[in-house]
């Protein structure tokens, strides 16, 4: 008797806590959940119904060991089955907890998150019943001379449930009184002082940005992608290796930033840095006394708070016209000690609804958002001339079959969105996962090869060059058909009389003119795109005879690696006031394009090239065609990588060839009269 009170006494002192942690787990995840705002207590409330839920994992599994084993005997099935459904839902709701507190929510794994809530209605529904089947069996527990409540909870249990409900609202309202006391960690004041308004009273103009606040804002609210890698390393380590987090470092960046900076001042430098460093702009920086190199902006570029801080599009013209809006804080945000960090990563993995309203906006996925930076203009207030367009890769995308709000048709009708292209899905184990597994790659795959050549950065170059040669641009050649008729003493059969389209050769010594077709298949804005005065983009064609020897070429490279300057070129060619070419990339002088080449999406450009056949030539004539590419043209290369021996990689984007017989022309037999 005295064991059997003993194995009691050891029941009871763990069931009469874990219905109080059950009780209060209850209260507080209902709380945290349809708790309408996002707020310190919700989140003080979260890590209190996490503390709870571990402990009550501690207490439920010897309870059950000890429950188990005084009521295994007991021949009331109801009870005992309603007891295990109990035991094992519990189990359940420990384990879907277990995995949320160690690995966190996420889009792939919701499913664990919503069980753990619905198994958390389904465990007081179960223990309802259980008590429920235990008060159907008093009569016969009289009958055996059973107590008439339940043994293992009798004694001081509403006392324990009322001090447990209260030590954990004390501790919310407490933890949540003294976080208020906390000193804000960002200084949302300019970075250099005084700070000069060049550009009339706006803080950031002539860049075209605006911020929630209508002020400046701590760089490290921009920048720290570290802190955003201790949760998304996938995706972090892709884009350490993107143009967009090399968009400030870029040693051709920098030599045109600084020649900005030297010419019209720091503060004309914000037209640039809005798209190129976003924390040096919002931050404050970008004045007399400021720096252009500080590590803080420099080495982010582009960094993850750079987009995903966008709430809004400004307008459609460009020159980082978008909305910063500094996400809702999780709990010691910005905070850099190691405990304090690991309770605001652990906020977020477990309630992560905020973070990704805040992070994953809307206007992420339209192409409106690639608009703000990659279309630009310039006004007179910053070029001393007028108004000037430039670059638009969006609305050549809007103008053409991609959009789906042109009536044009094309093979590829569906609408594709700038995302799709440049951050396409894969299979990925980040948090940001959808339900297929899949992740946003943040590779920022385009066309630039010349910055992982200038890094070194070998993995990035090759799926540059890869991309650019995925059937993006097509080439091919017409033939040659020959459309006059041919006399001669052969005799001709019937058959071939019928033939529409004449035979393709030449004969030594004439003149050949091909044409060659040169279409942009699936780029979805205008071939070339972004800088064209600085992208190198030309026709290859090379006629080889029967031996080997070269008959002709154009698009050649020089002993100097120049291409010819009689190549058929896709470019701009950018001019100041006086009509001096503007070759340094400086367009703070441009005032229109002297020449301009480009293909729109699904468009197709056609020219001709003459030659003359050799008479000795030998047949056939092998003519090869090919689209080359090169970011960055030679002069300007050189300038800016301060490099006179620089040789960047060519891109062969797409190639064709054609075999052209060669005959001697037969002397014409005239018919006797």
């Amino acid at each position: 008797m005295n064991l059997q009170n003993s194995q009691m006494d050891v029941e009871r002192s763990y069931a009469k806590p874990l219905v109080a942690v059950t009780i209060a787990l209850a209260i507080t995840g209902y709380f945290t959940l349809f708790w309408p705002t996002f707020s310190d207590v919700t989140q003080w409330t979260f890590l209190v119904h996490t503390l709870l839920g571990l402990w009550a994992t501690a207490l439920l599994f010897p309870y059950i060991f000890y429950h188990f084993r005084r009521t295994i005997g007991l021949r009331r099935p109801w009870i005992a089955l309603s007891g295990i459904a109990a035991a094992l839902t519990f189990m359940a709701i420990a384990a879907t907890g277990m995995d949320i507190v160690l690995i966190g929510q996420s889009e792939a794994r919701h499913w664990i998150f919503q069980t753990h809530v619905w198994l958390a209605t389904v465990i007081i529904i179960v223990l309802l019943l259980h008590v429920a089947f235990h008060v159907l069996s008093l009569s016969d527990r009289r009958k055996n001379n059973e107590p008439n409540r339940l043994p293992s909870l009798s004694g001081g249990l509403k006392k324990t449930v009322i001090s447990h409900l209260f030590l954990g609202g004390l501790l919310v309202f407490m933890a949540t009184g003294i976080y208020q006391i906390r000193p804000n960690p960002y200084n949302d004041s300019p970075a250099v002082t005084p700070y000069v308004y060049a550009y009339g009273n706006h803080p950031f103009r002539p860049s075209e940005t605006e911020t929630s606040t209508g002020g400046f804002l701590d760089a490290k609210r921009m920048g720290s992608s570290e802190r955003c890698a201790t949760c998304h390393q996938e995706i972090a380590e892709q884009w350490k290796l993107s143009i967009h987090a090399q968009a400030a470092s870029d040693k051709t960046y920098q030599t045109n930033i600084n020649l900005l900076a030297e010419k019209k001042g720091m503060e004309a430098t914000r037209y640039c840095e809005g798209c190129h460093a976003p924390a040096a702009l919002l931050s404050g920086q970008l004045t007399a006394g400021g720096k252009l190199d500080t590590p803080g902006h420099l080495q982010e570029g582009v960094s993850c708070m750079a987009c995903h801080g966008i709430d809004r599009v400004e307008h459609l013209q460009g020159v980082a016209s978008y909305r910063f809006k500094p996400p809702q804080p999780y709990l010691f945000d910005g905070s850099t000690q190691a405990v304090p960090l690991f309770v605001h990563n652990l906020l977020i993995r477990l309630k992560p609804e905020q973070h990704k309203a805040d992070l994953a906006r809307d206007v992420l996925a339209a192409p409106e958002m690639c608009a703000t930076c990659h279309a630009q203009f310039m006004d007179k207030a910053f070029n001393d001339w007028g108004w000037v367009k430039m670059q638009d890769d969006y609305m050549a995308w809007l103008n053409g079959p991609y959009s789906g709000q042109t009536r044009q048709t094309f093979a590829h009708a569906e609408q594709r969105r700038c995302q799709d292209c440049h951050f396409s899905l894969q299979l990925g184990k980040d948090p940001s996962a959808n339900q297929d597994g899949q992740i946003k790659t943040h590779f920022s795959i385009g066309a630039n090869t010349a910055i992982p050549w200038v890094t070194k950065n070998h993995t990035q170059l090759q799926r540059t060059q890869e991309f650019l040669q995925a059937d993006k641009m097509r080439i091919s050649i017409d033939k040659p058909n020959r459309a006059d008729a041919i006399e001669s003493a052969r005799y001709v059969d019937s058959t071939l009389i019928a033939s529409t389209e004449g035979p393709a050769y030449s004969y030594l010594g004439e003149n050949v003119t091909l044409k060659v077709a040169v279409t942009n298949a699936q780029v979805g804005h205008a071939f070339p795109g972004g800088t064209t005065d600085i992208n190198e983009a030309w026709l290859h064609l090379l006629v080889m005879d029967g031996q080997g020897m070269k008959i002709y070429e154009s698009g050649y490279l020089d002993q100097d690696n120049n291409v010819d300057e009689s190549a058929y070129f896709y470019r701009s060619i950018p001019i100041d006031r006086k009509g001096n070419a503007v070759w340094r990339h400086d367009l703070f002088n441009m005032v229109g394009d002297s020449f301009k080449r480009i293909i729109p999406p699904g468009g197709t450009d056609v020219t001709s090239f003459v030659f003359k056949v050799p008479d000795y030539a030998k047949g056939p004539l092998t003519i090869s065609a090919s689209l080359k590419y090169r970011k960055l043209n030679n002069r300007y290369a050189r300038w800016a990588l301060k490099d006179d021996e620089v040789k960047l990689p060519i891109v062969e984007m797409a190639s064709t060839s054609l075999l052209l017989p060669l005959k001697i022309q037969p002397e014409v037999v005239k018919q006797a009269q």
